[in-house]
């Protein structure tokens, strides 16, 4: 099913995972799948899973810190140039 290699996840970027997440998704809900090879792709739609979690929560944290306040709260502001 993934034509990439299981211990590559973590050089995928966030669009990368998430299509060849969707595609395993695609794959395990047509149902026609060989039991090992169902297994496989599930395994790898996890990793692919927690790739993504990461991806997603370090961009979080950097939209945080860029709208943060001088006086430590979270606001909207407008970013300076």
């Amino acid at each position: 099913m993934p034509d990439t290699q299981p211990d590559d996840v973590a050089t995928l970027s966030f669009e990368d995972a998430l299509a060849e997440l969707d595609q395993i998704v695609r794959g395990l809900e047509g149902g026609t799948l060989k039991l090992d090879a169902a297994v496989q792709a599930f395994e790898r739609g996890v990793k692919l899973r927690r790739h993504c979690e990461a991806k997603l929560a370090e961009v979080e944290a950097r939209v945080e810190a860029l709208v943060q306040r001088s006086d430590g709260t979270l606001g909207t502001r407008p970013l300076e140039p």
